[in-house]
């Protein structure tokens, strides 16, 4: 038997929900983190969800399964790093559901961030994770990388909840 993984597939624009929606009827394992934001209308305002990273889910199946994966409509690529899939592993699959079903106001930035403080959240419902602490215009953000795809998980957190760990 094959082993399963986690993959990193890339969806055309706005896409995520329903390549998301297909690849379940086809029996697949997807995650798609999805946050709320509150959008401004000139005549309204309305909460919409949307996907925590644009054109991007992932799929945990086995390497022989990603092609029929790719043959549902919507469905881009698998993400490659080095000419090998880009594969998440499930604590980091774990670290963005735990931030997402805290409900905290989360931020994703693609941008290179340089080492920071190696830190332990204090208090608040994500007590006891660790993980990189970075200043960004003002204030303090806990990072949770996943860099299969390039990409953090950014939460705002109190440096009052922040201990650094050596």
């Amino acid at each position: 038997m094959t082993e399963m993984h986690w993959y990193v597939l890339y969806t055309t624009s706005r896409a995520e929900k329903k390549v998301a929606t297909r690849l379940r009827e086809k029996g697949l394992e997807v995650y798609l983190p999805m946050v709320e934001e509150l959008r401004q209308w000139s005549d309204r305002k309305k909460k919409i969800q949307k996907a925590l990273f644009n054109g991007y889910l992932f799929v945990k199946t086995t390497k022989d399964k990603l092609w029929s994966a790719l043959q549902v409509p919507g469905a881009v690529k698998f993400v490659n790093f080095a000419g090998e899939h880009a594969t998440v592993r499930q604590q980091e699959i774990d670290a963005i559901q735990r931030v997402l079903e805290t409900g905290v106001a989360v931020e994703t930035d693609n941008s290179e961030i340089e080492e920071g403080e190696w830190v332990k959240i204090l208090g608040g419902p994500l007590q006891g994770m660790e993980g990189e602490c970075v200043s960004k215009g003002n204030k303090d953000y806990f990072i949770i990388r996943i860099p299969s795809i390039n990409q953090n998980v950014m939460v705002n957190i109190p440096r009052k909840f922040l201990e650094v760990v050596n």
